[in-house]
């Protein structure tokens, strides 16, 4: 039977099963489930993967030139994961000058420049009051030190004051600049594990990158002030302000000097170690070219590091900087310059110590200076905050607050193909393009399945059987199947890719009747009813239904401690992953899985699911051959609604992926509102598909729907 007639035949059945999955039924007891088990898996799996890409961290650097044949390329990634890939244009900074207070021997200018239009940066300019010709300069990058009184912030410079101090009174100019969320206008680093903004990784973008190209107009900014000796100018700060003097020292060679204070470790301490979980977004790339941290810092190479760091830091572990140190050391070596690397390690927690900032202090008045005698005095504050706040009153142009929205251009808006090879050329290109940039952290190999029958029973004339495959190493996944008893041969299966509410309302059901089969599996709530329908189903249809939950939803959902749920994503993250693009693969595994189960080879297949994993669903479609049919309920009609990949919008969205995927099969997309989706609509009449190939339709009613209404009739 060709797909073409049994398209109709099957609608009100495929229609009445999502409507019942979609039925409003109570929710399961609240009964916890183990999870130590899955835990453990997972930890296995983010272990495995973290090695692979710190045994991959300047692997085959053994000479100068192998070194030198990466650099460029190397840094061109760091800027394009830091979301400035393209550049920025470097628009004029509109810098003011709003007053300025003074002690003895400095003055402190209150200033702002605009490092975009109406991207403000805040900060104070400490100056010597004695000086004579042009100063070496310090860029000094402020950590996470909030000062707020009343509602109002002063920014972060405040409270990092007594280093711009001890630099101006030591014969420097020093830029104390406010970070996008501390400053005075308040932006967000917080994005993904405080605001569930995971959209920002289909944006490819980070607040790191916010706070680079503000250290890059920053160094603009000195460069212009007739004070500063543009050839010696030096970065450091400590904690956030320790990874963005990482940034900016790795991206820009003006500057000559760097010393980061707790501000970089590597993959394994973030990842298996669990440091990620004390830190905010701005501390970390879009890691889309899958690196480990050793290589950001080998980039400031041969120019003076000193790496800063105590041995108690929780957030920065002391074994993680020394592989980190141990690494970029050998970089050094090729270049013959050991001296320029320097390595303080201070006893106590994450704090601005005494400890830390001295051999901070002297690292740049021996290489900016080259002066070597005693440091004496320590760095202290002068000012209150007030004293220190640049703006009277906020702009009304000012962007910082939803920087997000805007600092990583989206894609240009994509015009309809002109003809097959217009459409065939962009088609190649992007699904080129969701490999490198998307789909980059799939394993490099399928491997072997190594699939085995969980169990195989019949009850009530329903043949329900399961299977276990190994989607990749250390993620073992399980696919159900059902069908008539007695059938020989099928004329069409789906696959349904469960997320949790769904898995959660077929797990009801299913456990009706196969309870023994389902007994470790939650919820235990029950929907006899609704079996009836099922087995009616399957009893009038020569079909096979399969069902699988890719990883992290049903049987392989983690622990539900908030933290987890929160921080396992953002591990996906730093592994240059996204949890829903290692799903896109789970279900690449399980049409694999379904592929090889007797007698399933040649059926005709289709994929179904609902919200956010009907994106998954679809883009798993893009790789896999012989999809007959999608059906999408409630597709998210952007992916800063759902479905998370990594840096997707900045060349294409889900109108196009939907536009890709009818091409090779037909499309059925369900939702309350059937708009937005004419770019898919023109490319299926540009090719002359079928008018059927792609259809909008509406929801059917979820209850006590009748099947002629449930087929669209």
């Amino acid at each position: 039977m060709s797909s073409r007639h049994f398209v109709g035949r099957f609608r009100v059945v495929v229609c009445l099963l999502v409507a019942l999955a979609i039925a409003p039924w109570a929710t399961a007891d609240d009964a916890p489930r183990d999870t130590s088990r899955v835990d453990a898996a997972l930890a296995d799996y983010f272990r495995a993967e973290t090695e692979k890409l710190s045994a991959n961290c300047l692997a085959g650097v053994d000479t100068l030139d192998e070194w030198h044949s990466r650099r460029e390329r190397l840094r061109q990634e760091l800027f394009e994961m830091l979301s400035l890939d393209p550049l920025p244009e470097r628009t004029s900074l509109q810098a003011a000058t709003t007053g300025t207070v003074e002690r003895d021997d400095f003055i402190v200018e209150k200033v702002h420049f605009q490092s975009l239009p109406g991207l403000y940066v805040t900060g104070n300019l400490y100056l010597p009051k004695q000086r004579a010709g042009k100063l070496p300069a310090i860029l000094y990058l402020c950590g996470h030190g909030r000062v707020k009184k009343n509602g109002v912030s002063y920014g972060n410079k405040v409270h990092y004051q007594h280093h711009g101090a001890w630099f101006a009174r030591h014969g420097y100019v020093c830029l104390t600049i406010d970070t996008l969320q501390l400053g005075e206008l308040e932006g967000e680093h917080h994005g993904t594990y405080r605001h569930g903004r995971w959209w920002w990784n289909a944006r490819g973008y980070t607040p790191a990158g916010v706070e680079a190209w503000n250290s890059i107009r920053a160094l603009d900014y000195l460069q212009a002030r007739e004070e500063v000796d543009g050839a010696r100018i030096g970065a450091t700060g400590r904690s956030g302000g320790g990874a963005y003097s990482w940034w900016i020292a790795a991206l820009d060679d003006r500057i000559k000097v760097a010393a980061p204070v707790a501000g970089i470790t590597d993959l394994e301490n973030h990842v298996v170690d669990g440091a990620i979980e004390g830190h905010c977004d701005c501390m970390f790339v879009v890691n889309t070219y899958r690196w480990d941290y050793a290589q950001v810092a080998a980039l400031v190479a041969p120019r003076p590091l000193l790496i800063e760091n105590s041995d108690s830091d929780s957030i920065f572990p002391l074994d993680g900087v020394m592989r980190i140190y141990n690494q970029v050391r050998r970089i050094y070596s090729l270049y013959k310059a050991s001296d320029k690397l320097g390595l303080v390690i201070t006893p106590g927690p994450h704090s601005d110590t005494q400890d830390l900032q001295v051999p901070a202090f002297r690292w740049f008045n021996h290489w900016l200076k080259q002066d070597d005698t005693l440091i004496t005095d320590a760095a202290v504050k002068f000012f209150e905050p007030e004293e220190l706040k640049v703006f009277a009153e906020l702009p009304a142009d000012e962007r910082n607050t939803k920087l997000d929205e805007s600092f990583v251009p989206v894609a240009a808006e994509i015009t309809m193909p002109a003809d097959q090879a217009t459409w065939e050329q962009s088609r190649d290109a992007w699904r080129e393009t969701l490999l490198a940039k998307s789909f980059a952290g799939w394993p490099s190999e399928a491997g072997d399945l190594q699939l085995e029958k969980a169990f195989d029973v019949e009850r009530e004339g329903v043949r329900f059987a399961a299977y276990d495959f190994t989607s990749q190493e250390h993620v073992r996944l399980r696919l159900y199947v059902a069908h008539r008893a007695g059938l020989e041969k099928a004329d069409l299966m789906v696959l349904n890719v469960l997320d949790e509410e769904a898995w959660q309302t077929w797990l009801q059901t299913m456990r009706v009747t196969f309870a023994e089969q389902l007994e470790d599996e939650v919820p235990t709530g029950q929907a006899p009813a609704e079996f009836a329908n099922v087995g009616q189903m399957f009893a009038n249809s020569p079909w096979v239904m399969a069902y699988v939950a890719p990883r992290g939803i049903g049987p392989t959902a983690w622990s539900q401690e908030p933290k987890k749920q929160t921080h396992n994503p953002r591990r996906f993250m730093l592994l240059g992953q996204t949890l829903d693009g290692m799903r896109v693969w789970d279900v690449r595994r399980a049409i694999h899985a379904l592929r090889s189960v007797e007698p399933f080879q040649a059926t005709p297949l289709w994929l179904q699911s609902e919200r956010a994993m009907a994106g998954v669903a679809l883009y798993a479609s893009l790789f896999e051959p012989d999809i007959v049919r999608l059906d999408l309920w409630m597709l998210p009609r952007s992916h800063q609604q759902g479905t998370n990949l990594l840096n997707v919008l900045k060349y294409f969205d889900m109108p196009q992926a939907v536009a890709m995927a009818a091409e090779r099969s037909r499309v059925m997309i369900y939702q309350d509102d059937t708009s937005g989706w004419d770019f898919p609509r023109g490319v299926v009449e540009a090719l002359k598909l079928p008018a059927d190939q792609l259809q909008i339709r509406a929801v059917p009613p979820r209850r006590g729907v009748k099947k002629e209404e449930a087929a669209g009739k």
